[in-house]
């Protein structure tokens, strides 16, 4: 069942970069934990990494506890938000540099 976990790592980097993708085309963030992290750090790529390690100690406790269930419904939830976060990068970019 470890894979699982290398599932939720996976979403968790993926999280990582298409929020910071976004960030950079001047979307902002919508989760308001995340918002004021990033608000509350020296910069706000070290409050989006102060979050993803918190996810991270998260993961590796729910693997170690043996809820393999808790990160399989972890890992539908980050998918569908990496999602989104394409999403709004598109979205973002396409107000940057209209397609048509």
């Amino acid at each position: 069942m470890t894979s699982v976990f290398w599932q939720y790592s996976y979403l968790q980097m993926l999280d990582f970069l298409t929020t910071l993708a976004f960030l950079l085309v001047g979307v902002q963030e919508g989760n308001p934990l995340v918002r004021v992290a990033m608000e509350l750090s020296p910069s706000p790529i070290f409050g989006l990494l102060g979050v993803k390690a918190a996810a991270m100690a998260l993961g590796v406790y729910s693997l170690k506890a043996g809820r393999f269930r808790l990160l399989e419904r972890m890992n539908w939830v980050f998918a569908l938000v990496v999602a989104w976060n394409l999403v709004a990068l598109v979205v973002g970019a396409a107000r940057l540099k209209p397609l048509l």
